[in-house]
Protein backbone atom coordinates (compact mmCIF):
# COMPACT_ATOMS: atom_id res chain seq x y z
CA UNK A 1 0.00 0.00 0.00
CA UNK A 2 3.05 2.37 0.43
CA UNK A 3 4.55 1.81 -2.26
CA UNK A 4 1.09 2.61 -4.20
CA UNK A 5 0.95 5.79 -2.55
CA UNK A 6 4.56 7.08 -3.01
CA UNK A 7 4.19 6.35 -6.91
CA UNK A 8 0.81 7.98 -6.88
CA UNK A 9 2.59 11.15 -4.68
CA UNK A 10 5.73 10.93 -7.51
CA UNK A 11 2.70 11.24 -10.41
CA UNK A 12 1.88 14.45 -8.85
CA UNK A 13 4.89 15.34 -8.60
CA UNK A 14 6.04 14.99 -12.24
CA UNK A 15 2.41 16.33 -13.21
CA UNK A 16 3.38 19.54 -11.35
CA UNK A 17 6.65 20.14 -13.20
CA UNK A 18 6.00 19.18 -16.50
CA UNK A 19 2.12 20.02 -16.88
CA UNK A 20 2.55 23.93 -17.32
CA UNK A 21 5.53 22.93 -20.84
CA UNK A 22 2.80 20.14 -22.05
CA UNK A 23 0.59 23.38 -21.73
CA UNK A 24 2.63 25.67 -23.36
CA UNK A 25 4.16 23.09 -25.98
CA UNK A 26 -0.05 22.11 -27.05
CA UNK A 27 -0.67 26.13 -27.62
CA UNK A 28 2.87 26.56 -30.26
CA UNK A 29 0.31 24.03 -32.64
CA UNK A 30 -2.49 26.44 -32.25
CA UNK A 31 -3.42 28.84 -35.52
CA UNK A 32 -4.75 31.33 -32.85
CA UNK A 33 -2.05 34.03 -32.01
CA UNK A 34 -2.55 33.94 -28.43
CA UNK A 35 -3.56 31.15 -25.73
CA UNK A 36 -6.90 32.40 -25.06
CA UNK A 37 -8.69 29.22 -27.08
CA UNK A 38 -7.03 26.77 -29.53
CA UNK A 39 -7.83 26.87 -33.01
CA UNK A 40 -6.66 24.58 -35.84
CA UNK A 41 -3.35 22.75 -36.09
CA UNK A 42 -1.17 24.67 -37.33
CA UNK A 43 2.68 25.18 -37.39
CA UNK A 44 2.83 28.89 -38.76
CA UNK A 45 4.35 29.27 -35.41
CA UNK A 46 7.30 26.91 -35.87
CA UNK A 47 7.81 28.56 -39.43
CA UNK A 48 6.92 32.09 -37.84
CA UNK A 49 10.05 31.39 -35.34
CA UNK A 50 12.44 29.67 -38.32
CA UNK A 51 12.10 32.76 -40.41
CA UNK A 52 13.04 35.11 -36.98
CA UNK A 53 16.69 35.61 -37.38
CA UNK A 54 16.73 38.11 -34.41
CA UNK A 55 15.41 35.53 -32.48
CA UNK A 56 17.38 32.96 -33.95
CA UNK A 57 20.85 35.26 -33.42
CA UNK A 58 19.53 35.44 -29.51
CA UNK A 59 19.36 31.86 -29.16
CA UNK A 60 22.61 31.20 -30.85
CA UNK A 61 24.15 34.15 -28.49
CA UNK A 62 22.50 31.92 -25.70
CA UNK A 63 24.26 28.66 -26.49
CA UNK A 64 27.88 30.01 -27.37
CA UNK A 65 27.78 32.04 -24.15
CA UNK A 66 26.62 29.12 -21.88
CA UNK A 67 29.06 26.48 -23.80
CA UNK A 68 31.78 28.47 -23.80
CA UNK A 69 31.35 30.02 -19.93
CA UNK A 70 30.90 26.38 -18.98
CA UNK A 71 34.28 25.13 -20.92
CA UNK A 72 36.07 27.78 -19.47
CA UNK A 73 34.50 27.60 -15.85
CA UNK A 74 35.45 23.66 -16.03
CA UNK A 75 39.00 23.90 -16.54
CA UNK A 76 39.00 26.66 -13.27
CA UNK A 77 37.03 24.54 -11.50
CA UNK A 78 38.23 21.77 -11.86
CA UNK A 79 41.91 23.13 -10.96
CA UNK A 80 40.56 24.82 -8.12
CA UNK A 81 39.11 21.40 -6.81
CA UNK A 82 42.37 20.00 -7.16
CA UNK A 83 44.48 23.08 -5.37
CA UNK A 84 41.73 22.71 -2.37
CA UNK A 85 42.34 19.18 -2.19
CA UNK A 86 45.65 19.29 -1.87
CA UNK A 87 45.59 21.67 0.99
CA UNK A 88 46.78 19.27 4.43
CA UNK A 89 46.07 23.07 6.33
CA UNK A 90 42.06 21.99 7.47
CA UNK A 91 41.70 26.41 8.16
CA UNK A 92 42.75 27.03 4.80
CA UNK A 93 40.63 24.93 3.25
CA UNK A 94 37.24 25.29 5.40
CA UNK A 95 38.14 29.11 5.06
CA UNK A 96 38.28 28.84 0.77
CA UNK A 97 35.22 26.22 0.53
CA UNK A 98 33.12 28.83 2.61
CA UNK A 99 33.74 31.77 0.15
CA UNK A 100 33.15 29.18 -2.36
CA UNK A 101 29.87 28.45 -0.94
CA UNK A 102 28.90 31.96 -0.16
CA UNK A 103 28.88 32.51 -4.15
CA UNK A 104 26.53 29.81 -4.18
CA UNK A 105 24.25 30.88 -1.96
CA UNK A 106 24.29 34.43 -2.84
CA UNK A 107 21.29 35.83 -4.18
CA UNK A 108 21.44 36.14 -8.24
CA UNK A 109 20.07 40.46 -7.79
CA UNK A 110 23.30 41.25 -5.47
CA UNK A 111 25.84 39.14 -8.02
CA UNK A 112 24.80 41.15 -10.96
CA UNK A 113 24.42 44.58 -9.25
CA UNK A 114 27.78 43.69 -8.24
CA UNK A 115 29.45 42.81 -11.37
CA UNK A 116 27.67 46.08 -12.93
CA UNK A 117 29.24 48.29 -10.43
CA UNK A 118 32.57 46.69 -11.19
CA UNK A 119 32.52 46.80 -14.63
CA UNK A 120 31.06 50.49 -14.49
CA UNK A 121 34.02 51.58 -12.22
CA UNK A 122 36.56 50.45 -14.89
CA UNK A 123 34.66 51.68 -17.55
CA UNK A 124 34.49 48.35 -19.25
CA UNK A 125 31.83 48.16 -22.15
CA UNK A 126 28.66 46.00 -21.61
CA UNK A 127 27.80 43.06 -24.53
CA UNK A 128 29.24 40.04 -24.96
CA UNK A 129 32.70 39.59 -22.85
CA UNK A 130 30.59 41.08 -19.99
CA UNK A 131 28.07 38.58 -19.87
CA UNK A 132 30.92 35.92 -20.45
CA UNK A 133 32.71 36.42 -17.53
CA UNK A 134 29.94 37.07 -15.32
CA UNK A 135 28.84 33.37 -16.11
CA UNK A 136 32.35 32.30 -16.11
CA UNK A 137 32.17 33.55 -12.41
CA UNK A 138 29.48 32.10 -11.02
CA UNK A 139 29.87 28.47 -12.64
CA UNK A 140 33.25 27.81 -11.12
CA UNK A 141 31.76 27.06 -7.57
CA UNK A 142 29.59 25.05 -9.04
CA UNK A 143 31.91 23.05 -10.95
CA UNK A 144 34.13 23.18 -7.84
CA UNK A 145 31.61 21.33 -5.44
CA UNK A 146 30.80 18.51 -8.17
CA UNK A 147 34.12 17.89 -8.37
CA UNK A 148 35.52 17.62 -4.77
CA UNK A 149 33.44 14.92 -4.06
CA UNK A 150 35.02 12.70 -6.41
CA UNK A 151 38.33 13.90 -5.73
CA UNK A 152 37.79 12.70 -2.14
CA UNK A 153 36.48 9.34 -3.00
CA UNK A 154 40.63 8.98 -5.14
CA UNK A 155 42.77 7.04 -2.75
CA UNK A 156 45.88 7.81 -2.00
CA UNK A 157 47.06 4.35 -2.70
CA UNK A 158 46.58 4.76 -6.75
CA UNK A 159 48.67 7.77 -7.19
CA UNK A 160 51.57 6.36 -5.26
CA UNK A 161 50.89 3.15 -7.18
CA UNK A 162 51.83 5.26 -10.06
CA UNK A 163 54.48 7.09 -8.70
CA UNK A 164 56.19 3.68 -7.51
CA UNK A 165 55.64 2.69 -11.29
CA UNK A 166 57.51 5.53 -12.82
CA UNK A 167 54.95 7.87 -13.31
CA UNK A 168 55.72 11.72 -13.24
CA UNK A 169 53.49 14.58 -12.25
CA UNK A 170 52.01 14.81 -15.44
CA UNK A 171 51.20 11.92 -16.13
CA UNK A 172 49.64 10.84 -13.22
CA UNK A 173 47.23 13.81 -13.31
CA UNK A 174 46.72 13.05 -16.61
CA UNK A 175 46.12 9.23 -16.70
CA UNK A 176 45.03 8.06 -12.87
CA UNK A 177 43.20 11.72 -11.36
CA UNK A 178 41.88 12.97 -14.28
CA UNK A 179 40.28 9.50 -16.32
CA UNK A 180 39.34 9.13 -12.01
CA UNK A 181 37.12 12.22 -11.65
CA UNK A 182 35.95 12.29 -15.05
CA UNK A 183 32.46 11.95 -13.82
CA UNK A 184 32.16 14.74 -11.51
CA UNK A 185 33.92 17.26 -14.29
CA UNK A 186 30.92 16.18 -17.00
CA UNK A 187 28.49 16.68 -14.11
CA UNK A 188 29.99 20.49 -13.41
CA UNK A 189 30.37 21.20 -16.85
CA UNK A 190 26.28 20.38 -17.21
CA UNK A 191 25.67 21.98 -14.32
CA UNK A 192 27.56 25.32 -15.38
CA UNK A 193 25.92 24.91 -18.66
CA UNK A 194 22.41 24.56 -17.50
CA UNK A 195 22.86 27.66 -14.93
CA UNK A 196 24.26 29.83 -18.00
CA UNK A 197 21.26 28.70 -20.11
CA UNK A 198 18.61 29.38 -17.43
CA UNK A 199 20.25 32.73 -15.75
CA UNK A 200 18.16 36.01 -15.84
CA UNK A 201 18.93 37.90 -12.93
CA UNK A 202 22.71 38.36 -13.16
CA UNK A 203 22.75 38.19 -17.46
CA UNK A 204 19.73 40.88 -16.72
CA UNK A 205 22.57 43.56 -15.06
CA UNK A 206 25.56 43.34 -17.37
CA UNK A 207 23.86 42.53 -21.23
CA UNK A 208 24.04 45.62 -23.01
CA UNK A 209 22.43 47.15 -25.91
CA UNK A 210 22.80 45.47 -28.72
CA UNK A 211 24.02 41.91 -27.10
CA UNK A 212 21.09 40.04 -25.45
CA UNK A 213 20.17 36.09 -24.21
CA UNK A 214 17.22 34.37 -24.54
CA UNK A 215 16.22 34.57 -20.85
CA UNK A 216 16.42 38.76 -21.06
CA UNK A 217 14.37 38.57 -24.88
CA UNK A 218 11.71 36.55 -23.00
CA UNK A 219 11.30 38.85 -20.19
CA UNK A 220 11.53 41.54 -22.50
CA UNK A 221 8.31 40.16 -24.31
CA UNK A 222 6.65 38.58 -21.60
CA UNK A 223 5.80 42.75 -20.58
CA UNK A 224 4.83 43.12 -23.90
CA UNK A 225 2.37 40.23 -23.97
CA UNK A 226 4.17 36.62 -25.47
CA UNK A 227 3.65 35.57 -28.71
CA UNK A 228 3.13 32.34 -29.31
CA UNK A 229 6.47 32.14 -30.99
CA UNK A 230 7.50 31.74 -27.44
CA UNK A 231 5.97 28.68 -27.28
CA UNK A 232 7.07 27.38 -30.23
CA UNK A 233 10.94 27.48 -28.92
CA UNK A 234 10.31 26.50 -25.73
CA UNK A 235 8.77 23.24 -27.55
CA UNK A 236 11.84 22.82 -29.72
CA UNK A 237 14.17 23.70 -26.58
CA UNK A 238 12.29 20.52 -24.92
CA UNK A 239 12.65 17.87 -27.15
CA UNK A 240 16.22 18.70 -27.90
CA UNK A 241 16.97 18.41 -24.26
CA UNK A 242 14.83 15.39 -24.02
CA UNK A 243 17.03 13.79 -26.86
CA UNK A 244 20.42 14.93 -25.10
CA UNK A 245 19.52 13.57 -21.75
CA UNK A 246 18.13 10.40 -23.05
CA UNK A 247 21.17 10.10 -25.70
CA UNK A 248 23.43 10.39 -22.74
CA UNK A 249 21.46 7.97 -20.33
CA UNK A 250 21.66 5.17 -23.32
CA UNK A 251 25.40 6.13 -23.33
CA UNK A 252 26.30 5.71 -19.86
CA UNK A 253 24.10 2.62 -19.07
CA UNK A 254 25.73 1.07 -22.35
CA UNK A 255 29.28 2.00 -20.85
Amino acid sequence: MSKIKNWIFLFFIFLIMYLPIFYLIYYSFSSDNNMAKFGHFSLKHYSNLLSDHRLIGIVINTVLIALISATIATIIGTLGALYVNGLTRKWVKSSILTLNNILMVSPDVIIGASFLILYSAFKLPLGFWSVLISHVAFSVPIVVLMVLPKLKELKQSYIDAAYDLGATGPQVLSQVILPFISSGILAGFFMALTYSLDDFAVTFFVTGNGFETLSVEIYALARRGISLEINALTGIIFLVISIAIVFLLFHSSKK
